[in-house]
């Protein structure tokens, strides 16, 4: 019986970290984004500097005191000491999405510090979570009179009509709610792990759309339609990309999967038209 003694490619690693929700490890599958960009990374450093850093944020007794007590020394400590901060000169660089370079820099931008906060969060005991706001990730403490909400960037709280002049502002985005009509409650709930790494996700393919790079924007679709295999946009969009790199079969499967979940979608007969010319050319 012949073994098979390659090591998995990064996809077939990130697939096996992202298979069950229940086991799914929010921070190793954010790291591993990084190794199709920077396939020498070494995943174990990384969670050891991470380690590290929940080691000397305990040894301070941060476990310690009441829930709103740890936030601010894990503020004091993240924010103050080690300065985790937006990276304001190069938001859209790409690098602000790998962790691995956020822990070097101290610079991100909101869900990739989040994520590091989030962890630390938890290492102390913290009842925290994500939260896939519209426009800005966000964090969550439960508490036990109720819920803080913080600004990853920062860590400082959000009133609630901070919290709706936001939502407000994101109102020409969000085509099934109206100002009045508009529940705050509903973009506050706690994104699962598989949420947050979508959305690192989806940053990273726009990022790639904007500077027209489809090869680099192809690689993180791939991700995409692994973590949300049911997604059929983005089985659509990945299409897309493959269509753009002249890979004809490809593009054909998943042109024809789209259409096979989605035929009452409104594209679907310009992507049955693009199916048609493809199988025409193949």
């Amino acid at each position: 019986m012949l073994l098979n003694l390659q090591p998995p490619t990064p996809l077939e690693y990130f697939a096996s970290l992202v298979q069950s929700d229940a086991e799914l490890p929010l921070m190793e599958a954010a790291i591993s984004l990084a190794q199709d960009e920077y396939p020498e990374l070494d995943l174990e450093q990384t969670l050891s500097v991470i380690d590290n850093m929940q080691a000397r944020l305990r040894k301070r007794n941060a476990q310690q005191g009441t829930a709103l007590e740890r936030i601010h020394q894990l503020n004091q400590f993240f924010y103050g000491e080690l300065g985790f901060s937006l990276n304001s000169n190069d938001y859209y660089d790409p690098d602000n999405s790998y962790l691995h370079h956020v822990l070097q820099s101290r610079r991100g931008i909101p869900i990739s510090i989040g994520v590091l906060w989030l962890d630390l969060a938890r290492s102390i005991g913290l009842d925290a979570y994500g939260v896939s706001f519209p426009g800005h990730f966000m964090l969550k403490v439960l508490l036990s009179q109720g819920q803080v909400i913080l600004d990853p960037l920062t860590g400082k709280s959000f009133s609630s009509h901070e919290l709706t002049h936001q939502l407000q502002a994101q109102i020409p985005r969000l085509t099934l709610y109206n100002e009045e009509t508009m529940p705050l409650g509903l973009f506050l709930q706690s994104a699962s792990s598989r949420e947050i790494i979508t959305r690192m996700l989806r940053n990273l393919k726009e990022i790639f759309r904007v500077q027209q790079d489809a090869g680099r924007q192809l690689a993180v679709m791939e991700r995409l339609v692994v973590v949300q295999p049911q997604d059929w946009l983005e089985r659509r969009d990945r299409g897309l990309a493959y269509e753009a790199l002249g890979r004809t079969q490809e593009a054909i499967a998943d042109f024809q999967a789209y259409l096979d979940f989605s035929r009452e979608a409104t594209d679907a007969s310009e992507v049955a038209q693009k199916l048609h010319v493809l199988k025409n050319q193949a």
